[in-house]
């Protein structure tokens, strides 16, 4: 008997799936930010039945694991606004940044009592390095103190006394750029390592890498840029246990690793060593001992995990099960990263040498689900005018059902965001919960994106919201064309800078029936006038400098040209959102309204840019699904939230 005849007959987007919306909120947390220190695990926990608090989890090879940080205490740096480096363990205490006052704390392992010590202020810390020489806490310190006065933050690299009082005031170890980020020691600590950089570019744009010497005390000696600059982007400076200073650059085209003094890259690859630095903290390499050094790349889409000599080159590929690596630390010997594989959950993973084995410490998701229910991703290329696109194609997927005979399913093309970033292969319960009712999904990683190169994602130079829209439309018509999506189907999603390519797309191309912007940008001009310091120039860019290109913005701003969307779009928008402001939902939801298109507006109250709450997520993605089902007159197989659509 064929699996088709053991199946339900059922139309697409109609099939019941155990992957619902309450298994990604009360079975799923997000990881983060993983360490090893002592022979002991750490990692952040961002749960959604806690309202998205960010906890602190140990585990002890021994005695298993633990929370080291009651509720309702949240760590979370909201430096750059999207934070990272947010704590830091030595011995047996922990520094970290509570989310609620963004002051630095630190407290035993075997207390819950935290004790402050910065002040109360304006400030945001992350990226904590100890000087054990000094007995001080060095960081990143973002002070806005001055935002009344229409200034910009202010960013330097600080050094806080831990044995002094708390109203004493920090030491300045380096200030005067823009941004700084990667305050790292050298085993002396004789030597301080960081980057910095300055308007109007991104840390993938370019950095400099500097080394401060310092002096007995610990004052800055003097300071000088030893890599980096001009149209090079370096990423993550960092010691050997022998005191030589190692980095990753793109000044290939590609981003790989280097040693402080050598002009070659040690393994000279097409390949990524580094990914977009978004957040504070990343890391992509360690060393496990004196000469060998864990390394994760990223090759056409997929992460791989590799051992490389730091002295020859030498290297050699570890054989392992994931595809998607991240959050990579190590310490004599051992490791931990984050890891996911195509039908395995994102964990937090050890690795011990010499073994090479790799065991999960914690799951992303503590749900047993069989892996048969996955739609595996499936790496495709396509070409838009001569240039090459890469994406991941997920088939409709359910071993419960199928479809009638003839149907072809609707395709949901997914866009990310950033727009400098990437999606990756690794299992996703918001893509699975997709597939598993009967959709399609093309995850894009258009023009612009990392992975693929500095030319890449050069491309979408003074192009966003042109060549992302072209690619994201050209890869539905390449389904199309290729008999896997129905073309009376074709929807698109995407949140921040991928819910303005969805806009984009719906508004100056016909290829989408429908679409669903998750806190996106209508107005180009506002989110240049209206955003925080780190993106403040970021549209310099990807569109033109402002407001010299004021009419590029005007022409580009889904807004302006409302009258050429034609379908229905739903909007999803937390109302403290400061990276992308709510009134740009709003906006384009009015003018919606008064064209008679039919549109959906769900607004979050506690919620910034991407949702952390459990119930927020939820009706993100049943919200989605009954709109889809409303416009497209399919039936549910389970009721949904019962959402508002206007003009319908």
């Amino acid at each position: 008997m064929s699996e088709a005849s053991m199946t339900n007959s059922t139309p697409y987007g109609s099939w019941k799936s155990a992957i619902n919306a309450e298994l990604l909120v009360e079975g799923s947390v997000r990881l983060a930010e993983a360490s090893l220190v002592d022979g002991r695990y750490y990692w952040l926990e961002s749960r959604p039945a806690e309202k998205g608090r960010s906890v602190l989890v140990q585990y002890c090879p021994k005695n298993g694991r633990r929370d080291l940080t009651p509720a309702p205490l949240s760590i979370r740096s909201k430096a750059h606004e999207y934070g990272g480096g947010s704590y830091l363990v030595h011995g047996d205490t922990v520094y970290f940044v509570l989310a609620d006052d963004q002051r630095i704390y630190r407290m035993k392992l075997d207390s819950a009592l935290p004790e402050a010590i910065t002040s109360e202020s304006d400030s945001r810390y992350a990226d904590l390095c100890l000087d054990r020489r000094r007995n001080r806490l060095i960081c990143i310190e973002e002070d806005d103190s001055r935002h009344g006065q229409g200034q910009e933050a202010r960013a330097r690299i600080i050094a806080i006394d831990l044995t002094a009082p708390l109203s004493t005031a920090p030491r300045v170890l380096a200030e005067g750029a823009d941004f700084y980020s990667n305050p790292t020691l050298n085993p002396n600590g004789d030597q301080l390592s960081f980057l910095r950089w300055y308007h109007p570019n991104l840390p993938w744009d370019a950095t400099e890498l500097c080394l401060a010497n310092l002096d007995e005390p610990g004052e800055v000696i003097d300071t000088t840029q030893v890599a980096g600059g001009g149209q090079e982007s370096i990423f993550q400076p960092q010691w050997s246990p022998q005191g030589e200073l190692y980095y990753v650059s793109d000044r290939n085209n590609w981003w790989n690793l280097y040693k402080l003094g050598m002009n070659d890259p040690l393994w000279k690859k097409h390949a990524e060593f580094a990914t977009p630095q978004w957040v504070f903290g990343m890391s992509t390499f360690g060393f496990l001992n004196a000469e060998e050094i864990l390394c994760t790349y990223t090759e056409k889409g997929l992460w791989y995990l590799a051992r490389l000599n730091s002295q020859t080159g030498a290297h050699q590929l570890i054989q392992q099960p994931y595809c998607d690596i991240e959050s990579l630390r190590c310490e004599n010997g051992k490791a931990v990263l984050i890891a996911a594989g195509a039908d395995s959950f994102p964990a937090v993973v050890s690795l011990n040498q010499p073994t090479e084995i790799l065991d999960p410490i914690a799951s992303s998701n503590s749900q047993a689900l069989p892996a048969e229910l996955f739609s595996k991703a499936q790496a495709i290329t396509f070409t838009v005018d001569g240039r090459e696109v890469h994406g991941f194609y997920y088939p409709p997927h359910n071993p419960h059902f199928s479809a009638p005979e003839g149907e072809k399913p609707p395709l949901i093309v997914l866009s990310h965001g950033g727009p400098t970033g990437a999606t990756s292969a690794g299992l996703n319960l918001k893509v699975q919960y997709w597939t598993s009712r009967g959709f399609a999904i093309l995850d894009v990683n258009y023009s612009g994106s990392t992975g693929y190169g500095r030319e890449y994602r050069d491309r979408l130079t003074d192009k966003w919201g042109i060549y992302d829209v072209e690619d994201v439309c050209a890869g539905a018509e390449y389904l199309v064309d290729q008999g896997l999506a129905d073309p009376e189907r074709l929807l698109i999603k995407g949140g921040s800078a991928g819910g303005y390519t969805v806009l984009a797309a719906l508004t100056f191309h016909n290829t989408f029936k429908a679409g669903a912007s998750h806190y996106g940008i209508g107005e180009l001009s506002s989110l240049a006038k209206d955003t925080h310091k780190f993106e403040s120039r970021y549209l310099d860019k990807l569109v033109g400098p402002w407001p010299s290109a004021e009419a590029i913005y005007q022409k580009r701003s889904p807004i302006n040209h409302v009258e050429q969307m034609n379908c229905p779009v739903i909007f999803f928008q937390g109302l403290e959102d400061k990276v992308v402001p709510p009134n740009q939902a709003e906006t384009m939801v009015k003018a919606l309204q008064e064209r008679g298109i039919p549109v959906a507006h769900i607004t979050f109250a506690n919620e910034g840019h991407g949702f952390r709450s459990g119930d927020s997520i939820k009706m993100a993605l049943e919200g989605e699904l009954e709109f889809y089902s409303r416009i497209f007159a399919f039936p549910l197989a389970e009721a949904g939230p019962g959402i508002t659509i206007e003009n319908l």
